[in-house]
């Protein structure tokens, strides 16, 4: 009895913390579930980016009890994009442990499971699926087969998208069996919180659909359409053409990859040209009635600058400038800024800051140093009009956007925020808002820029029952070794939308369109008026109140 309660002693007393330690690693057993990547919806709810259960083919030939030829003939018809041919080279690399197929369908695995074929082994995935293929690539990006964001919001919003990995212990018995009543309740509800966007499908859809038949018809390069809520910077529509299938990335060129409305600077031409309206009204040199005299071209430092059409306008006012986006009339205009003063106000724009998009790869502008800008004449005339000086268009719709808004600079923006299942917003990222111009200046610019519309370049975009404004752009392309390209050019047009009650700014972009009639008002305009219809009917724009 005595050395029975000596050994009860040291187990209970002096070796009990040992062996409880010992007895919960034998009882319990360490889970780390699979998390899922957090799902992406536009606003709507529609789902763009989403995980799903997938499955990978291996075979092991060593263990088939029919002939290669005879498993490659039953498997070809099912993997779709694998002849009998290519499956039976690939079971004489090796033995075992070969891989043929990836993310294969539950159909596909179902159709392989019923051939009860030796040596062929199912196992399970998961993989990222796009349900809207092409329609918001640009946007959305990828996630590669390592399951890292390699483009678009997948990659810039990476931590944003990845859940909290779980890692629990539970109880379980002698045989290894979990026991059931151990379980934590919620083991299986995990975070079901998704990323929302500020984009709408539907318009996306329209945007696309317009800007493809527009680039078809005048064999161009590339193009975009951008639509932004300035009252926040939100994003409705970005679609950029060609582009590619993030389920199929990787049978898709790399440049595809990158969103251009971010990471490709091109000199605006035309479409800076409100904006440099609305310095020289903040300035005080020059007022909506003033009249300036439009020869058709003016010297500068020894080089003659013309007009697109080659042909004066005579005296005209600052609405009609727009009108003829006359660039004689722009030089004179801005010279009535010292060169110090244009370039300091040029600054305050922010041309050469990042706009903060949540896309990645975005590039800041360029804009000469103040000393190569106030040293000679040339560079303040040439800025008049839009060249000289780089954006992005990401940029440029920002800038619009302070003429629609009351001259504050939005950032533009296509993460609306975490939602839950019921679409209750839990987060929003929080963005920058810098006051560059006083409503009062911007008013009047977006007033102007009606009348481009009404009597002006912009024709194209009119549509009966609502107050446009607009400006048109066609700008020569600059070389990589110096000057302009003398076949290149880019097409543009920025909308404000209505004018009477300033919300929305819409960009068209189509880069090196093919022919002779190839202008902003031709190429870019006539997509910007489709986009708008379908901005109107989906949103719900009313007709304008005309005075």
């Amino acid at each position: 009895m005595i050395g029975l309660g000596v050994k009860l002693y040291q187990l209970q007393i002096v070796q009990a913390p040992e062996l409880q330690k010992k007895a919960r690693l034998q009882q319990t057993v360490n889970l780390r579930p699979y998390i899922p990547r957090r799902s992406i919806i536009d606003s709507q709810g529609n789902v763009l980016a989403t995980d799903r259960l997938a499955h990978i083919l291996y075979v092991h030939p060593i263990q088939f009890k029919i002939t290669k030829e005879e498993v490659a003939a039953k498997l070809s018809p099912i993997l779709d994009d694998k002849t009998p041919q290519q499956l039976f080279e690939r079971f004489k690399q090796r033995d075992t442990g070969i891989p043929i197929a990836r993310g294969l369908t539950e159909g596909q695995a179902a159709r392989i499971e019923k051939l009860r074929l030796d040596g062929v082994e199912l196992n399970e995935s998961y993989t990222r699926f796009y349900p809207q293929e092409k329609m918001v690539s640009e946007v959305i990006g990828y996630v590669d087969s390592d399951r890292n964001g390699q483009a678009g919001i997948e990659r810039s919003q990476e931590k944003l998208l990845e859940r909290d990995l779980l890692s629990l212990y539970v109880r379980r018995t002698a045989l290894g069996e979990i026991v059931p009543a151990f379980l934590p309740q919620d083991l299986l509800k995990s975070n079901d919180m998704r990323v929302q966007l500020t984009l709408d499908m539907r318009i996306q859809r329209a945007a696309r659909v317009a800007l493809r038949q527009q680039l078809k018809k005048f064999h161009a390069k590339r193009g975009a359409v951008i639509i932004m809520d300035s009252t926040d910077g939100s994003l409705i529509s970005l679609v950029c053409e060609p582009t590619f299938d993030p389920n199929k990335y990787y049978k898709s060129r790399i440049e595809l990859f990158k969103n251009w409305t971010v990471t490709d600077l091109y000199e605006p031409g035309s479409t800076f040209k409100p904006i440099n309206v609305a310095l020289a009204l903040t300035a005080g040199v020059i007022q909506p009635n003033t009249v300036i005299h439009d020869s058709g071209a003016v010297q500068v430092d020894g080089w003659n600058i013309y007009n697109a059409t080659r042909i004066g306008h005579g005296a005209i006012n600052i609405a009609k400038i727009l009108q003829t986006s006359s660039n004689v009339a722009m030089v004179h205009m801005m010279r009535r800024l010292s060169r110090k003063d244009y370039y300091q106000r040029l600054q305050q724009l922010q041309i050469n800051k990042k706009t903060g998009i949540d896309l990645p790869g975005e590039v800041s502008g360029y804009l000469k140093s103040e000393e190569v800008f106030t040293k000679k004449g040339i560079e303040v005339a040439t800025a008049s009009f839009g060249q000289g000086l780089s954006l992005t268009p990401i940029k440029l719709v920002q800038l619009h956007g302070a003429l629609a808004n009351g001259g504050k600079l939005v950032t533009p923006h296509l993460v609306r925020g975490l939602v839950d299942v019921d679409g209750y917003l839990h987060w929003k990222p929080k963005h920058k808002v810098t006051q560059i111009m006083s409503p009062h200046v911007s008013r009047q610019v977006a007033e102007m820029m009606e009348t481009v519309v009404t009597d002006g370049s912009g024709k194209a975009s009119q549509i009966s029952g609502y107050r446009i404004g607009g400006k048109t752009g066609t700008s020569q392309k600059a070389g990589p070794r110096g000057g302009y390209l003398p076949s290149a050019k880019i097409t543009s047009f920025v909308a404000i939308v209505p004018i009477d009650n300033p919300r929305y700014v819409v960009m068209t972009v189509v880069d090196e369109p093919q022919g002779a009639d190839t202008y902003g008002s031709t190429v870019a305009a006539p997509i910007a008026r489709k986009v708008i219809e379908a901005l109107i009917f989906l949103k719900g724009i009313p007709p304008s109140q005309y005075n």
